[in-house]
C-alpha cells in the first residue's frame, strides 16, 4: 500500500543524536545543524564525541564552531542507562526524560550498528535502522548480496583487501572504500597508471575496497521513504546533478540541497519499478528507519547502487512535509518481543538430579 500525503501543521520533538567516531563525524554535525534549522529549537540535541562521551547541547549552541573549537566540552555530560539518558547530580543522578531519539550519526557508530545495539539494549525508543539493517547496508559488498537475494540487479564488482594482488580491469572503473559513505575516498580511474593512487586514497579510509565498472552517462535516481502504520510513504524521486559521480562537494557543500528538490521527469512505469525495488529492500529489515536508496538506470535496466540507512540531513529536501514524515515514522517503530525467562529447563535438571 502506498500513501498519499495530507498536510497539516505537525508538532514534533526529538532527541537528535549526532557525531560519533567516524570519518563522517563532521557530516553528522552538518546534518544536525540542518535539522535544527528545519525543525526548530524545540528539539533536544545529543552530541557523541570522538571519545564516545555524550553531551547535551543547547539548541542555540548548534553551530559548527562550537564543535570544532571543543567548546562543547563545557556542555553537560550525560550517559545511557536502561530506559534513557541520565546526568550526574548532587544527589547521585537524575533521569532526563528526553524525547524519542533520532539516530543521525553517519558512518561508524551510527550506520554500522553500534548505536542501534546500544539503544535496543537499554530499551530506548529511536528512529533509525536496527542492527541487522545496519550490518547489511554499511558494507557495500553485503548490500550487493542483499539486493541479489531480493531479485534486484546490481552492477558487477570486485572486492580488494590491502596487500592483495590486483586483477585485470577494463577501464574506466570506480574505486571506493567498502564501508564508508558521503562519497569520501572515491575515485574514477581511467588507466592502469591511475589505479595505485586511487587505491592508496581508498585504503586510507578502509582496508576493504570495492571496484566497479564506471559507466559514463548512466542515469541515477534517488528515492527516500519509510514504512508507516498504514503502509509505505515515499519522497519525490531525485535525479542528482553531477559531473562524473556525486562527489563530497556536491553532496555537502551545495547548501541548496537542503531546500526542496524538483521531481525527476521519468515515466510512471519507471517510477513504479523504483518504488517496488525500494519496498523489496526495505521490507522486514529497515522498519523504524527513513532510508534513501540510490539507483542506476542502464539500457532500461534498474540497478541498486547503494542504501543510505541514515541519509544526509535525513533527505529532508526530498519530502514535501518532512515533519509529518518523521511524526508518522515515530508512531510505527518495531517492538522487540518481550521474552520472559521461566527457568523451566533448569528446574527440570534440578528435579532430575534430586531423584
Amino acid at each position: 500500500m502506498i500513501l498519499q500525503f495530507y498536510f497539516w501543521e505537525t508538532t514534533l520533538n526529538l532527541s537528535i543524536l549526532f557525531g560519533g567516531v567516524s570519518f563522517e563525524h563532521e557530516i553528522s554535525i552538518v546534518s544536525a545543524i540542518a535539522l535544527k534549522k528545519l525543525l526548530g529549537e524545540t528539539q533536544t540535541f545529543i552530541f557523541l564525541d570522538e571519545n564516545r562521551d555524550f553531551y547535551l547541547i543547547e539548541p542555540h549552541q548548534m553551530q559548527s564552531k562550537y564543535f570544532s573549537s571543543k567548546a562543547y566540552t563545557k556542555s553537560p555530560k550525560i550517559y545511557l542507562k536502561k530506559g534513557g539518558f541520565y546526568q550526574k547530580s548532587l544527589l547521585g543522578e537524575k533521569a532526563l526524560h528526553l524525547p524519542m531519539v533520532l539516530n543521525l550519526i553517519h558512518g561508524g557508530d551510527g550506520e554500522d550498528g553500534k548505536i542501534a545495539a546500544l539503544l535496543d539494549f537499554f530499551e530506548i525508543a529511536y528512529i533509525g535502522p536496527r542492527l541487522n539493517a545496519c550490518v547489511l547496508s554499511f558494507d557495500k559488498e553485503f548490500t550487493k548480496f542483499l539486493a541479489q537475494n531480493r531479485q534486484i540487479p546490481t552492477l558487477p564488482f570486485w572486492i580488494l583487501y590491502r596487500g592483495e594482488a590486483l586483477p585485470h580491469f577494463d577501464y574506466p572503473i570506480i574505486v571506493k572504500p567498502a564501508r564508508l559513505g558521503s562519497s569520501i575516498g572515491i575515485s574514477v580511474v581511467k588507466s592502469q597508471e591511475e589505479l595505485q593512487y586511487a587505491l592508496d586514497v581508498a585504503f586510507e579510509f578502509d582496508n576493504k575496497v570495492m571496484i566497479e565498472p564506471f559507466i559514463s552517462g548512466i542515469k541515477e535516481y534517488n528515492l527516500a521513504g519509510y514504512k508507516g502504520k498504514e503502509g509505505f510513504c515515499f519522497s519525490i524521486l531525485e535525479e542528482p546533478q553531477k559531473k562524473e559521480f556525486l562527489d563530497f562537494e556536491k553532496k555537502y557543500l551545495d547548501f541548496s540541497r537542503t531546500q526542496s528538490t524538483q521531481e525527476a521527469d521519468i515515466s510512471p512505469e519507471l517510477k513504479k519499478t523504483l518504488q517496488e525495488y525500494f519496498i523489496k529492500i526495505y521490507d522486514n529489515l529497515f522498519e523504524g528507519a527513513l532510508i534513501r536508496c540510490d539507483f542506476f538506470i542502464k539500457e532500461g535496466t534498474c540497478y541498486l547502487n547503494e542504501i543510505n540507512p541514515i541519509p544526509g540531513s535525513m533527505a529532508n529536501y526530498l519530502f514535501k512535509d518532512f515533519k509529518t514524515a518523521l511524526s508518522n515514522l515515530s508512531n510505527a517503530l518495531p517492538k522487540e518481543k518481550n521474552i520472559k525467562v521461566q527457568y523451566n529447563f533448569l528446574h527440570q535438571i534440578q528435579f532430575a538430579k534430586g531423584k
